[in-house]
């Protein structure tokens, strides 16, 4: 006989997570279910900001000098395999569609409400949940770091878009950062520092601590295949390692694995996925940060402490979704930051990559960041 729950939620990372933890809140009966333990997959790997500022959505580049870049695979932020080519030509044809100034414009008026409230919310969740998820988040924000003129005048032009969304943030001169940060290299010639945006040195741990959380108020994690997610008269029913789990309402928080299931059940989202991937560098002598930063194309670097390993930027890519890892493209990028919570590992020298599957990390994508709603369940997906 099938367990009863009033919620499934699939996906235990964080986003699955969080949702699971206010469906909760809401006297709702909930059972999280995923194939592995809490933000043990994109959210481990992601870059542990909470950002504020991320009103505007990532676009797809309308000057033809850079898209005959990116078509050339000359770009070092990101690159595409032929093989997969034809599979994601049409996608990236309905991104380019909606990069118009003016969708750009709808996106954020959506995205701004929502993104006014994600520091609140998880401060409220860090609250709750305690000592761990306390000694994860730092809330010195970020900096966006620029090596030349022309890059951090382009900065300044971004950021000023942001006022109008009463996001919190600085523009430092090479001197200012540098008092700030003591260690950032000359080479940088100046920063946009976020301050609205806290920071966590541990995202998948901060997950953890969220799951844990939410079962120690009586939730119910289970290991299952969200796969198996079917649809009844009823409502819904999952096979977990328990048995089988029936629920009248579904919530599909599976990032870049989504399409897997929405597929089976007759959803045609915009969906493409990516792949980032990590380099790991040493910092010189005792050198460290007091904030996450971001440097030539970075998307996050979480702030650091002596003797941790980190990378400065991230190469992401769009294979198919089974390929294996690309090592000539993981090599060749420079980095988004990583930081274990162990002491550096003697194979983990600048240049080289983590063991196969450390440091991968597996996103989703949509050609129309914002809010999407359907019949069965609300989600809401973003590009990164």
């Amino acid at each position: 006989m099938s367990a009863r729950a009033d919620v499934i939620v699939l996906g235990a990372g964080i986003v699955g997570v969080s949702v699971a933890l206010h469906l909760q809140k809401r006297d709702r009966d909930v059972v999280l279910i995923d194939r592995q333990g809490a933000g043990e997959e994109t959210s481990y790997g992601n870059a542990g900001l909470i950002q504020r500022e991320a009103v505007i959505p990532y676009t797809f580049p309308r000057e033809l000098s850079v898209i005959l870049s990116y078509a050339m695979n000359h770009r070092r932020d990101a690159v595409y395999h032929l093989s997969a080519l034809p599979r994601i030509a049409p996608w990236l044809f309905r991104y380019w569609q909606n990069a118009t100034p003016e969708r750009v414009e709808r996106s954020a008026r959506a995205l701004a409400p929502l993104m006014a409230q994600c520091v609140d919310e998880h401060e409220a969740l860090i609250t709750e949940a305690g000592g761990t998820a306390q000694s994860l988040v730092h809330r010195r924000g970020w900096l966006n770091c620029c090596r030349t003129e022309k890059s951090l005048r382009k900065a300044i032009e971004q950021a000023h878009l942001l006022d109008k969304y009463g996001v919190d943030y600085a523009v430092l001169t090479g001197a200012q950062l540098r008092q700030l940060e003591p260690h950032v290299s000359e080479a940088i010639v100046g920063a946009i520092h976020f301050r609205g945006s806290p920071t966590s040195s541990d995202p998948g741990m901060l997950t953890k601590a969220y799951a844990d959380l939410f079962t120690h108020k009586g939730g119910r994690f289970l290991k299952g295949d969200a796969r198996r997610l079917a649809a009844l008269p009823s409502g819904w029913s999952v096979v977990s390692e328990k048995g089988s789990i029936e629920a009248r309402e579904a919530v599909v928080a599976l990032g870049p694995w989504s399409d897997l299931v929405f597929e089976k059940l007759g959803y045609a989202l915009p969906f493409a996925v990516k792949r980032g991937y990590h380099l790991h560098l040493a910092a010189r002598g005792n050198a460290g940060s007091g904030r996450a930063g971001a440097a030539a194309g970075a998307r996050a670097v979480p702030a650091g402490r002596a003797g941790r390993r980190q990378t400065l930027e991230r190469r992401a890519a769009m294979p198919a979704r089974h390929a294996a890892c690309d090592r000539q493209g993981a090599a060749s990028c420079r980095a988004v930051v990583r930081f274990r919570p162990s002491a550096p590992r003697p194979d983990a020298w600048p240049g080289d990559r983590p063991p196969a599957g450390g440091d991968d990390d597996r996103r989703d994508a949509v050609r129309r960041p914002g809010p999407f709603r359907g019949r069965a369940l609300w989600l809401s997906i973003f590009a990164d």
